[in-house]
């Protein structure tokens, strides 16, 4: 193999390697796909190239671009290139030597950037055409004879990308739709408790004080106060079951939404709370996430932070509810020590959020969440 070959093979390679560590590390699709046509671009001498995705009503969306290619963004008919109308026919590479324009503002388009040819591979993901590659030049030479397949070892990890971002997708609204289940699993429970045994109980206690007040006057002792231990055991045994019950899911959350549910908790705290809350009604499992969040954050910071006061903040802006619990109490805090963060951090990136904690010794803890509006 001749030295430049080689040097082509090597910078090929790096090429590659520098866009597969992209795909590995997660990276959105689109820095993808704009890496893939920057290396194209350089790797096979071409004017510009362009990753297009093919849409169900016939036409094709170009979603990057490099070089002196067309606006990511531009939408247009199959039939305005030759290129990829082929690669959508056959399902292969196709190469266009001698650049036949067509009609309509994407064929003028290419008009205008002097396309003479043009090399495009098709983009599979999970063994299903789903867009395709196209690089091309202005130049009166085609490109380099093997550039069909250069671009097809590109167009591999593009297709890897996307089904790999798709993956990520579906696993994030199977994990949502889990806790939603979970969550009106829950409220149906709350419910069945308020309505069945609670208000049960409610019609007991009420029973036993009008028997205790219709005793007469000068009625032995001891059986007076049998009754009033059961009055008392059964009032108990209420106040008891409603703070089971507001634990599984607090009715005045679904009444009123999170202002009231924050309010609520704060005036329980053990720490003294300020409160600074949107007031607008959010999504439901917005809120369940949301006023879980505090509610933790309140609980450590009276078992374990020694703080005296806690600020609870929440705005809504860009799509996102962001909400901020800091305290003033010994920081140091650690999730791995059973704090139950872990399972809120489970709760709030299941709905597709993040959850942060900074808690640096001796300067307290502070808590943010950002969840999106739109859960699915």
């Amino acid at each position: 193999m001749r030295p430049a070959d080689v040097a082509q093979v090597v910078e090929q390679q790096a090429a590659l390697q520098r866009v597969a560590t992209l795909v590995a590390r997660g990276v959105p699709p689109t820095v993808v796909f704009d890496a893939v046509a920057a290396e194209l671009e350089s790797l096979i001498g071409a004017d510009g190239a362009t990753i297009n995705r093919y849409e169900a009503d016939g036409t094709i969306t170009i979603l990057a671009s490099s070089g002196v290619g067309l606006p990511v963004g531009t939408r247009g008919s199959l039939k305005e290139s030759p290129v990829t109308a082929q690669v959508w026919r056959t399902g292969r590479s196709v190469r266009v030597n001698k650049y036949v324009y067509g009609s309509g503002s994407l064929a003028a388009q290419i008009r205008e950037l002097g396309t003479r040819s043009a090399v495009g591979a098709p983009i599979a993901v999970e063994g299903r055409l789903w867009g395709v590659t196209v690089a091309f030049t202005t130049q009166e030479e085609p490109m380099v004879a093997d550039a069909e397949a250069r671009i097809a070892d590109f167009t591999e990890l593009v297709g890897i990308a996307i089904a790999n971002a798709q993956a990520r997708a579906d696993l994030v609204a199977s994990r949502a739709r889990v806790v939603i289940a979970a969550d009106q699993a829950r409220r149906c429970i709350e419910r069945d408790l308020h309505d069945g045994i609670q208000q049960r109980l409610v019609s007991l206690a009420v029973q036993a004080r009008m028997i205790e007040a219709d005793l007469p006057a000068g009625s032995m002792s001891e059986p007076r106060a049998r009754l009033s231990a059961l009055t008392d055991g059964l009032t108990s045994a209420l106040d008891e079951l409603r703070e089971i019950s507001r634990g599984i899911h607090p009715a005045i959350l679904s009444e009123g939404g999170l202002g009231p549910a924050l309010r609520s908790l704060a005036r329980r705290s053990a720490v003294a709370v300020q409160l600074d809350v949107c007031s607008d009604r959010l999504p439901e499992p917005v809120e369940v996430a949301s006023y879980y969040v505090v509610a933790e954050a309140l609980a450590n910071a009276a078992k374990h932070a020694r703080a005296t006061v806690v600020h609870v903040d929440t705005a809504v802006s860009d799509g996102r509810l962001h909400m901020t619990v800091r305290d003033n109490g010994i920081g140091g805090a650690d999730p791995a020590r059973g704090s139950g963060l872990i399972g809120l951090t489970d709760r709030v990136e299941a709905l597709g959020g993040t959850i942060t904690l900074d808690s640096p010794v001796g300067h307290g803890t502070s808590l943010h969440a950002e969840i999106p509006l739109a859960v699915h």
